[in-house]
């Protein structure tokens, strides 16, 4: 795969969170890249010196022509988009919007611009509440909530054009991401954040009072939801290798989970930041929101056996590590300390 000759990739969404991780990621890796974000949930300052970026939408089709021109792209990985599942139920139409209607106008772009490679931030809350658990790519997706199906259009859309025009892509279904870049390098950025563990970091920081925990009678070890955390340094790489695979087999397209395939509960991820920080962070013990699954655990087995993907980071202690040193160097950047 190494021989995989590099063509330009643009990134959606490179400002935030995954996204420029993902820069961070082909950067290394000696692919060209180019950034287009509209900046309302990422960061300037998350998107290396040297990378072309273009602030924008990927709903501007005349811009979209214009950066795939300019840049001479061969692929897009497309992280834009709104991740807040309470939000989406709150307002659907913006998710339909933001996720599935842009994502259209993307494809649209793609494909009038000739570019033969996509690659697409999905998500495993396409399948919804599953009957089991690990998950692998089979099992029925019945999302729950508009965010779920917003992902899940976009994943039809994709499987339909591919069909129908000289693309293929590969749909990651993502389980819960964290950490950020070992080298300090990016993180999780976005102010009022609800992933666990860039809550319990800022918790342990003095950012938050406490760490709400929603659900002590799940049928699990000690009653909390279990999650699949995966390093998003890892799921970066992931897209690399996937991005080689797609360009080696141009008839193939590929949907794989993105995970490790083992869990911890909520209270085991809060006894490692207490670990971690060797500090206590308040508990507050809340009612299950609607929803939520009692274990979300994916099956890794086809993406370990498409894709030479060894990740380097699957340590719970090491991501919240990653996590801590990250929301330090934040304070910094923000001018908070």
């Amino acid at each position: 795969m190494a021989n995989t000759k590099k063509v330009p990739v643009l990134v959606t969404g490179g400002a935030g969170y995954i996204g420029s991780h993902a820069v961070l990621a082909l950067r290394d890796a000696g692919w060209p890249v180019a950034v287009i974000d509209n900046l309302t949930t990422g960061f300037r300052f998350a998107v290396p010196e040297g990378v072309p970026f273009y602030e924008g939408d990927i709903e501007d089709g005349d811009l979209l022509a214009r950066i795939c021109e300019e840049q001479g792209i061969g692929a897009v990985m497309h992280f834009a988009g709104s991740i807040i599942v309470p939000e989406s139920v709150e307002n659907p139409l913006k998710y339909y919007h933001n996720n599935t209607v842009k994502s259209r106008a993307l494809i649209d772009a793609a494909v009038k611009a000739g570019v033969p490679h996509f690659i697409f931030s999905s998500t495993a809350a396409t399948y919804g509440v599953p009957d089991v658990s690990p998950v692998d790519e089979d099992t029925p997706q019945r999302p729950i909530n508009p965010y779920g199906w917003s992902k899940l259009m976009t994943e039809q859309m994709l499987g339909d054009t591919a069909f129908a025009h000289p693309l293929n892509f590969c749909a990651l279904r993502y389980f819960n991401v964290a950490g950020a870049d070992p080298q300090g390098r990016s993180g999780q950025s976005t102010a009022g954040a609800t992933h666990l563990i860039k809550v319990a970091v800022e918790a342990a920081l003095g950012k938050r009072d406490h760490v709400a925990v929603f659900g002590t009678d799940y049928d699990t070890p000690d009653g909390t939801g279990v999650r699949d955390y995966i390093h998003v340094a890892d799921l970066a790489a992931a897209h690399v290798l996937a991005l080689e695979a797609l360009m080696e087999q141009p008839d193939r397209s590929l949907i794989m989970n993105c995970g490790y395939g083992r869990g911890f509960s909520v209270m085991e991820v809060l006894d490692a930041v207490d670990r971690v920080t060797n500090r206590t962070i308040d508990r507050r013990m809340e009612p299950r929101r609607a929803g939520d699954p009692a274990s979300l655990i994916s099956d890794p087995s086809r993406i370990r056996s498409t894709i030479p993907w060894e990740p380097e980071h699957a340590d719970l202690d090491g991501i919240i590590a990653h996590a801590l040193q990250w929301e330090r160097k934040l304070a910094e950047i923000r001018g908070d300390v």
